[in-house]
């Protein structure tokens, strides 16, 4: 028995979607900050910002997050990003999350967040 499924791609570019809406369930592509001398502070709120509005656009909103991905340049960062986390999911019950040291693509990045979240 098949059961049928619903797939539905939102903005991006040719090499990858910014959403991917799957069976009640919005995959956000990986988000960075342009801020290029932005310190974590100023980087993680316009990520999580741009967090936002993907979400929006996806027809949900941070209270659905059911799971984040936090990568950073510099684990030294990890008490500034986590000031700006903590202000961000103030108010909802917090998804849940994992948050690693790695290389960006970019030596300007200092964060990269991956969301997935409910869709009402």
């Amino acid at each position: 028995m098949t059961h049928p499924t619903t797939l539905t791609r939102i903005g991006g570019s040719a090499r990858f979607s910014a959403i991917a809406i799957h069976n009640g369930v919005a995959h956000l592509a990986g988000q960075v900050s342009q801020i290029e001398d932005g310190d974590i502070t100023e980087q993680s709120r316009d990520v999580f910002g741009k967090v936002d509005a993907l979400l929006a656009e996806a027809g949900t909103h941070r209270g659905n997050l059911i799971s984040v991905q936090i990568w950073l340049a510099d684990m030294d960062d990890y008490a500034g990003m986590n000031a700006v986390w903590d202000d961000w999911v103030a108010g909802i019950t917090p998804p849940t999350r994992v948050c690693v040291e790695a290389r960006m693509a970019k030596p300007h990045y200092r964060i990269e967040v991956l969301a997935l979240a409910a869709v009402d």
